[in-house]
């Protein structure tokens, strides 16, 4: 009882202690993660309401995985100034490849695929695993998030998939992964 009667005082004169204390480090990372994160999750929505256009004026459409990087870069310019597109990879394997997004100041990588008729699951799955392997070797890709667009909802079990790529982390590289429809 007086064990409790101690922390209890001690709570009651200093109550930060009950405040979870973040590594700074930690929010280095997390807090950009959790922008791109939360472009992919509402990119369906707008791509949605760029369809509905006042006195039906054009509008960019989503019809391929082209459109999607066109869409996803304009989103990250919004959050971050230095969004570089395009960007080679080591070589890796006997041969080198480009990445869709990266933002170099934050070490995050971005990589855009979009589910058609052929290439659904196992196609974005194994195409993701090749890219986790090559941007491991990247000096400025620390965590990598992979945005799967899928309107038609190809992907049957989209959060084991997700969960299946995120076991690809390790050895210097951090991958999210994200199927939205």
């Amino acid at each position: 009882m007086s064990v409790i009667r101690a922390v209890l005082t001690r709570l009651n004169r200093n109550p930060g202690l009950l405040v979870q204390k973040i590594h700074p480090l930690d929010t280095a990372s997390t807090v950009p993660v959790g922008e791109v994160s939360g472009i992919c999750n509402r990119f369906h929505e707008v791509a949605r309401q760029l369809m509905h256009r006042h006195e039906k004026r054009s509008t960019l459409e989503v019809n391929d995985e082209y459109d999607v990087q066109d869409l996803l870069h304009a989103l990250l310019r919004t959050r971050f100034d230095d969004v570089r597109a395009e960007e080679w990879t080591p070589s890796y394997g006997g041969g080198s490849s480009r990445m869709d997004f990266l933002l170099k100041d934050v070490t995050i990588v971005a990589e855009v695929k979009m589910t058609r008729k052929g290439l659904g699951a196992k196609e974005i799955s194994d195409q993701l695993i090749i890219d986790v392997a090559r941007y491991r070797e990247h000096p400025s890709c620390k965590i990598l998030v992979c945005f799967v667009y899928d309107p038609s909802e190809l992907v049957k079990n989209p959060r084991g998939v997700e969960r299946d790529l995120e076991k690809s982390s390790g050895r210097g590289l951090d991958v999210k992964c994200l199927i939205r429809p």
